[in-house]
């Protein structure tokens, strides 16, 4: 089986932001031009969130994923204010391939299961953002993690499967967008008692990262730092900063982006593939 590797990109209105612990957003540029450099680059896959979804209940990136299909053919997912059959309708016919649940799920269970009868368990992706306690248990949030749902990470886990989930993404809020590498501790809570696919995302800072999540149990990984940064590293971004609303400044001096080793999806791929990892190589 090949491992997937997805870049992640969440979405403000028309802009490709990127956070620390899924807050503190800033503007990257116009998400088309990094889906484009990333489908040229070997993605498998890409996930589109929209982060502000939840303000305004619904999901804006009907608009976007339409310019996307229209020239980039790999699998889309999309997510974020998904709340109903037409609302998933409606992103399906603009050219996603699969849609990511969250909230609606944790409010109705049922709502997961209704989903994947409608249009196949393939289709129907559940997001899972987890944040570690004082306890040490992890809990599930919802809303980009800003609202607490008391809910244990396992016992929702084990019930989004019952409910008809096709892939899990698992985000570790505590180490997303940090480089600070993926949660072990949270990955083997998790694989041993997950039946589908399973997608990480947080703390990748490096090619390293992602083989320790594979030899975890990881399925596939979603990354966005590594991979953006890489982006504005070549100098592409120069083009992709338009009169859009944010402040671009620490993008055009040059900003030292820490932990974060910039690389791309080949490079990371060619990584993998040295340490007998077997993923999609594009020639």
């Amino acid at each position: 089986m090949n491992i997937r590797i997805i870049p992640r990109l969440d979405i403000k209105g028309p802009n490709l932001v990127k956070g620390i612990h899924l807050e503190g957003l800033r503007v990257l540029g116009k998400p088309e031009d990094f889906a484009r450099y990333y489908y040229e680059n070997g993605a498998d896959e890409l996930m589109f969130m929209d982060v502000v979804a939840s303000l305004f209940e619904r999901n804006s990136l009907q608009d976007i994923i339409t310019k996307v299909a229209r020239e980039i053919f790999i699998p889309l997912t999309v997510g974020g204010g998904l709340r109903s059959i037409d609302d998933i309708k409606e992103v399906l016919r603009a050219g996603a391939d699969k849609v990511a649940i969250n909230t609606a799920g944790i409010k109705d269970p049922d709502f997961i299961k209704k989903a994947s009868r409608e249009f196949g368990s393939s289709t129907i992706v559940v997001a899972v953002e987890a944040i570690k306690e004082p306890d040490g248990r992890h809990l599930v949030y919802t809303d980009n993690a800003r609202e607490y749902t008391g809910v244990v990470l396992e016992d929702w886990v084990q019930l989004i499967q019952e409910k008809g989930a096709g892939e899990i993404v698992l985000t570790s809020v505590d180490r997303e967008g940090t480089g600070d590498g993926v949660d072990e501790e949270l990955i083997k809570k998790i694989s041993d008692n997950v039946s589908v696919p399973l997608i990480i995302h947080g703390g990748v800072g490096s090619p390293n990262d992602v083989e320790t999540a594979v030899k975890l149990g990881a399925d596939a990984l979603a990354i966005a730092s590594v991979f953006h940064y890489d982006f504005l590293a070549n100098n592409t971004f120069k083009e992709s900063l338009g009169s859009e609303e944010g402040n671009f400044e620490f993008l055009k001096k040059g900003q030292n982006f820490s932990k974060i080793d910039p690389c791309s999806i080949s490079e990371v791929k060619e990584f993998l593939r040295s340490n007998n990892i077997n993923c999609r190589i594009v020639n």
